[in-house]
């Protein structure tokens, strides 16, 4: 590698961490464990998720108002698609967000389809889509974070198929719990991911009303219907840690125990759950670290398990 190729590479790399600093605090402090090589390709993988998230919202590292009812939306998808392809061919051109990802797809043999799989849950956004069942809920849920968990899985160097399931329940689950914790403020500009099976159920409505304070309590039933929902994700996530290097089972574990917190905060709160946004403080995050590392060690002591719960969700690629 040159001179000027590791400058541009240093500076793709810090971009992508300023936007784990800025767009997501929990994923942070697990991603600063991973190892130099791992977090890199963390880092420069978040940092496209985050800028496709922010293209299609019109927002910046997740914050200001979601645009992403303009009728450009569809337009916007597009070029993101475009962009990412060329990226995947080799040809990122200057954007700091797509040379990182063209590194990523070079470097870990990341399959194109994953990225596709990913922008498609985007488009469900920009189209509206509604979820009637859990089914398809989790249909939404594979396409914006199952299928990222995937792809972290072969940056952490693993690539078996069973690995990658269980790669893809953790990020079945993280989606599952944000979507419980968020769900007020996804109402509010007319994206309901609840199964409209269950809104009906409690007597709700499927759409921006449901973010009316009259409508907490019943909420909250569902929410934690959701939360509930994704234990046994976390649960398969974990019997996965062995098959990892001990730097990334300690990272995921981290990451694991501090969104599995989070939504164990949006059941207790019950219909004050939405009064402030559920998150996890410092003094906790440090706890959870420590707990991590030493489920990181004791998962040395254990094969990985080959048995996975066989009502959870299949992922398609």
């Amino acid at each position: 590698m040159t001179a000027a190729d590791a400058a541009v590479e240093d500076k793709v790399v810090a971009h992508g961490a300023e936007a784990i600093r800025v767009g997501s605090h929990s994923f942070a402090a697990a991603a600063r464990l991973f190892s130099p090589p791992v977090r890199e390709g963390a880092v420069m993988l978040y940092a496209w998720c985050r800028h496709c998230d922010d293209v299609v919202d019109g927002q910046v590292l997740g914050h200001g108002q979601v645009d992403g009812a303009r009728d450009d939306g569809a337009a916007r998808l597009a070029e993101l698609r475009e962009q990412t392809r060329r990226a995947c061919a080799g040809r990122p051109g200057d954007d700091p967000v797509f040379q990182g990802i063209a590194a990523v797809v070079r470097r870990h043999g990341i399959r194109p389809v994953y990225l596709e799989q990913h922008l498609d849950g985007f488009a469900m956004d920009v189209a509206g889509h509604r979820y009637t069942t859990l089914d398809d809920t989790l249909g939404y849920c594979w396409r914006v974070a199952g299928v990222v968990g995937v792809m972290m899985s072969q940056i952490m160097g693993r690539s078996e198929p069973a690995v990658l399931d269980r790669a893809c329940d953790l990020g079945m689950a993280f989606q599952l719990t944000n979507i419980a914790r968020d769900v007020v403020e996804d109402a509010a500009i007319g994206r309901i991911y609840l199964p409209a099976e269950w809104l009906a159920a409690e007597g709700l409505p499927a759409d921006a009303t449901l973010a009316e304070p009259r409508y907490r309590a019943a909420l909250a039933r569902v929410a934690q219907r959701l939360v509930d929902t994704a234990e046994p994700y976390y649960d398969s996530a974990a019997a996965g840690l062995p098959a990892l290097p001990l730097r990334s089972a300690w990272s995921i574990a981290t990451a694991r125990s501090v969104y599995r917190a989070i939504g164990r905060k949006v059941q207790d709160r019950g219909a004050a759950a939405w009064d402030r946004r559920a998150s996890t403080t410092g003094t906790e995050k440090a706890l959870w670290v420590a707990a991590a590392a030493a489920q990181a060690v004791a998962s040395r002591m254990r094969s990985p398990s080959a048995s996975r719960d066989a009502g959870l969700f299949r992922r398609p690629v």
